[in-house]
This record gives structure tokens, sequence and C-alpha cells, in this order.
């Protein structure tokens, strides 16, 4: 896959997201996906991590990870920006801004879904589209 910068087309990748069922470590929207399938869909990327847990790890771990993948952090997030939130203690989810809402993967409702607004949980940090 060839990483996308295109807003519109990440965020149209991110949309086509929606609907596929919730599946941990999940990278196809046929068979599931997690945030980070979710993230890897709508950027384009093949090499994602693996073998992390629903909680647990730290906060700056994973932003090492988005940034050693060439993300470059933005202070006023816009459509397409990545999201680094923090719904619950030790529980990091990642979710992509659109000009509606956000769409990430929902372990509750166990499916992608696109949500108006913006996100209830604390944002870690944020990367503007390549």
């Amino acid at each position: 896959m060839t990483p996308t910068s295109d807003r519109a087309g990440i965020v149209a990748a991110a949309r086509g997201c929606v609907g596929a069922r919730f599946r941990l470590h999940g990278r196809a929207v046929e068979t599931g996906l997690d945030c980070v399938g979710v993230a890897a869909l709508a950027y384009a990327r093949g090499r994602v991590p693996a073998g992390y847990a629903l909680r647990g790890g730290d906060a700056a771990g994973v932003i090492a990870a988005i940034e050693a993948a060439g993300f470059v952090r933005t202070d006023t997030p816009a459509p397409a920006a990545l999201l680094l939130l923090a719904p619950g203690p030790y529980q990091h989810h990642l979710a992509i801004l659109t000009d509606r809402g956000f769409v990430h993967a929902d372990a509750g409702l166990r499916r992608v879904v696109e949500v108006p607004g913006l996100p209830r949980w604390p944002l870690i940090a944020a990367w503007r589209a390549l």
C-alpha cells in the first residue's frame, strides 16, 4: 500500500470502514478491524503494530511508534487527523477526525462507527495528514 496524504481520501477510506465488525488486531473490513486497523486502512499503511492488548502500555510508546511511521504532530487537528485518545486508565485508542465527527472501531458496539462531534475522551495527541 502507498501511504495516503490526501485529506479527502483519508476521510473517505476511514468512512469505508464504517460498519465493519470489531476484531482485536483486525486488519480487513471483511473480517473485522480494531482502531489500529482502521488507521492503517485510512492512511494506506501496510506495516502496523501487532501483539498489543486492549489495555496497558504507555502513551509514550504509542506516540513514538506513530511518529516513527512518519506522522507529524499537530496542535490544531483538522479532518483526516489521526487522534490518540485516552478512553480509560491505561487505555489508548486511535480515531480519524472527519468534517462531521470521528471514525473509530468501537469495542462496545462491536463495529466501526462514525460518531458526530468531537470525542468525549481526553485527547493525548494528534497528527496531521502527511
